[in-house]
């Protein structure tokens, strides 16, 4: 093991070409900054270079929008209105509080079904809607119940709105119909080739649903529907309204652009050129666009003088000036051109193409209007903020991409947790977990947060994290916090001893099944376990893995997939097979009856022998090679930049040879214990811990010798200091 790499390592060429076509002015200058005032230049040209590098190895610029890994600014979101349903959503539920209907909000008992639900429920609870809210606990099936629905209208109720469910509840939608209870889907799972027959679908993995980035939670599907209701308490809500800009061209022409709006989304574009005494006015598209319409301009009177000069003075243009009502929030603005206003966009500089200018007044007008609400609803901030701390929680735990606004969802929760405290509940929780939040990363939450909420689900009382996070009294958070430490500490148990029962018939499984999955079946599993083993079954031994068990005469069972085997793909192959099924491309669950067993292990079968997975990597890919000499502690800014890490954007990997071991001591209570080393860099030493490997103390890494390490770059919390240290991933021995 210490002649070589266990995975080789392998990393990837940049050229100058593509770092120069990389590094326009804008990101060169961002990228800088990123690294502080307090370096030297020599140091910052250095680590912006490097940092640059990764980027471009990684193909972020190529795959995803580079403004994702620079900007946190929350205004680069995506406008809740994109999707093409939401407006419907919207006016559902203001028809439910005008009509004093009662609405149930139901979820999933994960921690992205739990978020979601307190989401939600916070909101209409502070609209004034007679709202509750429920989730499946005990044995209770995913999804939306007959159960539920039954009992709903038996209290009266007329509107389900289902969160992080929803999209696969064909029978149950139609069942609730019949009984004239009207149920709005929000959902974010892979949808169906048909949809249910729903009021309103809110998915933005269905195929119309206009949305741009369809890999969010359903906690942000959720945030998104309260984003958009809170924008209905404004003036602006429905109000339509037409952007207007006329330029002269060299040419004599004359460039007529208008945008209509409606809820800060484009809705029509008009492109016109016209040539003075030779085009009628009523020959354009022009009158028919704006007819009835509220116009702006950026300047009126030029605006004015310019139509004038069209169309002569028999034809009236009623102009709404918006730098003017501009200018009243930002009092600099009465005497900016509108070129002085595309040279100070933000977003042009990371896309000069689109810098036109009525997409410069369009991005003017959602400023201003956002500006205007947030200073009529002050207290709509606070409330947002306390939202993402849960949209940033359920990204995490149900592995959203971290990418595209995922990234800045999970930074402003990461930020909101350490700038304004935990909000209620998470405190208690934070508090007995022994959260640290000065140092809080989206992997911390990963490992501690998520696992504890998730526990209460898997063991079928996800209430009592819907609860912890809902109570208004501090004892009653303190009951369920307590509650939720103990259920994260009996799924541990259950899992350790489910693992090691069923360990050798994993492996044992995978050669009947043709080495391309691994299957387990045991009455004994926890259904709420099935998902947490064959996440580890996966990750042990690198195939598709399925874990079921049987649950009131029904099997039950969850899927993790990887190396090219789409989860819920596979599970629509089996036609209506299943009673349930669906998820995400690599994490599934399904159920079905119990006479179906041989059929689906010989499905299973059938499957196995036509199919080819993708290869087994033998390669790691290494982010950056980093001689000792530019080693220091500014290196791992490297590191906190690129934060968050997880889904699509994995931990830093850097190489770094020839360092010397000074110190080293096996560290942990429980086998394998760790390696805790001491690494001389040459200027700086520094610590590392090498996980699980302490037995490799003074037989394979003897203090004195030299050694080159794979490894990523992280900060401990102990005892109230703060270190910088390196997790090694493998190491050998210097040659």
């Amino acid at each position: 093991m210490m002649k070589d790499w266990n995975k080789q390592p392998v990393k990837k060429s940049i050229s100058k070409q593509q770092l120069d076509d990389f590094c326009t002015p804008h990101i060169k200058n961002k990228i800088n900054s990123l690294f502080g005032p307090e370096l030297a230049p020599e140091e910052r040209a250095v680590l912006s270079q490097i940092f640059s590098t990764i980027l471009i190895r990684r193909n972020i610029p190529q795959e995803d929008d580079i403004l994702y890994y620079l900007e946190d600014d929350m205004r680069f979101q995506h406008s809740p209105f994109l999707f093409s349903t939401m407006e419907d959503a919207v006016e559902r539920i203001i028809q439910a509080k005008e009509e004093e209907e009662k609405v149930l909000i139901f979820g999933d008992k994960d921690v992205d079904g739990v978020t979601s639900t307190v989401i939600l429920y916070g909101c209409l609870k502070k609209m004034g809607i007679d709202v509750q809210w429920r989730v499946p606990v005990d044995n209770d099936s995913y999804g939306l119940s007959i159960q539920a629905i039954d009992d709903f209208e038996k209290e009266g109720g007329s509107l389900i709105i289902t969160v992080d469910c929803g999209i696969s509840n064909f029978d149950e939608i139609h069942y609730a119909a019949d009984k004239y209870i009207d149920v709005i889907v929000t959902d974010h799972h892979n949808a169906p080739e048909s949809l249910p027959d729903a009021t309103v679908i809110v998915d933005p993995k269905t195929e119309d649903s206009g949305y741009p980035f369809p890999d969010i939670s359903g906690a942000a599907v959720a945030y998104k529907l309260v984003s958009a209701l809170r924008f209905s308490n404004s003036d602006f809500y429905n109000a339509e309204l037409c952007i207007l800009d006329i330029s002269k061209k060299q040419d004599s022409t004359y460039s007529i652009d208008c945008l209509k709006i409606k809820n800060l989304t484009k809705l029509k574009e008009l492109h016109e050129s016209v040539i003075p005494g030779k085009t009628s006015f009523y020959d354009l598209k022009l009158p028919y666009f704006l007819q009835g319409q509220m116009i702006y301009a950026w300047d009126c009177e030029n605006t004015k003088k310019l139509l004038k000069e069209l169309f002569g003075s028999g034809i009236d243009f009623y102009l709404f000036d918006l730098r003017a009502e501009i200018a009243k929030l930002i009092p600099s603005f009465n005497t900016k051109s509108i070129e002085d206003i595309k040279n100070l966009s933000l977003i042009a500089k990371y896309h000069p193409e689109e810098n036109t200018t009525i997409n410069c007044l369009f991005n003017l007008y959602v400023t201003y209007t956002n500006m205007m609400i947030a200073k009529k609803f002050p207290e709509n901030a606070a409330d947002e903020r306390k939202d993402l701390q849960l949209v940033a929680l359920a990204a995490i735990a149900d592995i959203m991409p971290l990418k595209n606004e995922n990234r800045l969802f999970v930074r402003a929760g990461i930020n909101s947790l350490s700038s304004d405290g935990p909000r209620k509940g998470l405190l208690e929780l934070f508090s007995r977990l022994r959260i640290n939040t000065e140092i809080l990363t989206a992997k911390d939450l990963s490992w501690t947060v998520t696992p504890a909420l998730n526990a209460a689900g898997r063991l079928g009382q996800a209430d009592v994290a819907i609860k912890l996070l809902l109570a208004e009294e501090a004892p009653a958070r303190e009951e369920k916090a307590d509650e939720i430490v103990r259920l994260n500490e009996e799924r541990k148990e259950k899992l350790l001893d489910i693992s090691y029962k069923t360990q050798n018939l994993a492996k044992e499984s995978i050669a009947e099944y043709n080495n391309k999955l691994c299957v387990i079946f045991d009455e004994n599993i926890d259904k709420g376990l099935t998902g947490n083993l064959a996440n580890r079954f996966m990750q042990d031994f690198c195939v598709p893995s399925i874990v079921f068990t049987k649950c009131n005469d029904i099997y039950v069972g969850s899927m993790r997939s990887n190396r090219g085997l789409i989860a819920t793909d596979f599970l629509d192959s089996f036609g209506d097979f299943f009673i349930n099924h669906g998820g995400h491309n690599f994490a599934a669950g399904f159920s079905f009856e119990s006479s179906k067993y041989d059929s689906f292990i010989q499905k299973i079968k059938d499957f196995c022998s036509k199919t080819e997975l993708e290869p087994e990597s033998k390669e790691i890919m290494i982010d950056a090679e980093i001689p000792q000499e530019y080693l220091s502690p500014a290196t791992f800014k490297l590191t906190y930049n690129l934060e968050p890490f997880g889904c699509q954007n994995s931990d830093l990997i850097f190489k770094t040879s020839k360092v010397k071991v000074v110190e080293a001591v096996k560290v942990g209570k429980k086998d394998p214990c760790s390696l805790k080393l001491l690494l001389d860099c040459g200027k700086y030493k520094f610590p590392a811990l090498y996980w699980g490997m302490g037995d490799l103390l003074n037989t394979e890494i003897n203090i004195g010798e030299y050694y080159d390490i794979l490894y990523n770059m992280s900060r401990n919390y102990f005892n109230g200091n703060i270190t910088q240290q390196f997790e090694i991933i493998d190491i050998r021995k210097s040659i």
